[in-house]
Order: C-alpha cells, then sequence, then structure tokens
C-alpha cells in the first residue's frame, strides 16, 4: 500500500514540475531568471520541474509570483 501511495506522490511531483515548465516556457523565462527572481539557485528549479522535489506552499508562492501566476494557474487540472 506504501508503495502505491509513494508512486502517486511520485506521479503527482512529475505532474506538478511540468506544469511549472510549461507556465516558465510560456512566459518565455529560463530556468535561470526564474531563479533569479525568486532568490533561488538554477539547480532548485530544474529538480522542481523534473519532479525530484516536494515544494512547500511558501516555495510555491514565490514560483508563482516569479511567473506572474496565480498558485491556482499552477494547479489548474490536477
Amino acid at each position: 500500500m506504501s508503495f502505491i501511495v509513494d508512486m502517486e506522490k511520485d506521479d503527482l511531483l512529475i505532474r506538478l514540475g511540468l506544469r511549472i515548465r510549461e507556465l516558465r516556457k510560456v512566459k518565455n523565462i529560463t530556468q535561470e531568471q526564474l531563479a533569479h527572481a525568486i532568490g533561488k539557485d538554477q539547480q532548485s528549479i530544474q529538480r522542481l520541474e523534473a519532479g525530484k522535489i516536494n515544494p512547500s506552499f511558501f516555495y510555491l508562492q514565490e514560483i508563482a509570483k516569479g511567473l506572474g501566476v496565480s498558485i491556482h494557474q499552477i494547479m489548474e487540472n490536477f
């Protein structure tokens, strides 16, 4: 059961990362530019977009602000 839950979490994190990447590309912003805008390093954005980290609510707020979108827009279609 735990394995299935972990797979679902991994899938959600990958989907979240892909959504953030999609929004970033629509805005024509590089990972480095987004990172600089929110005071993070490019590797942090890379890990987020790859679904390797589970971002906090505050990190998502920073990402949304850096992209000029709402958290709701990031979470659409989940």
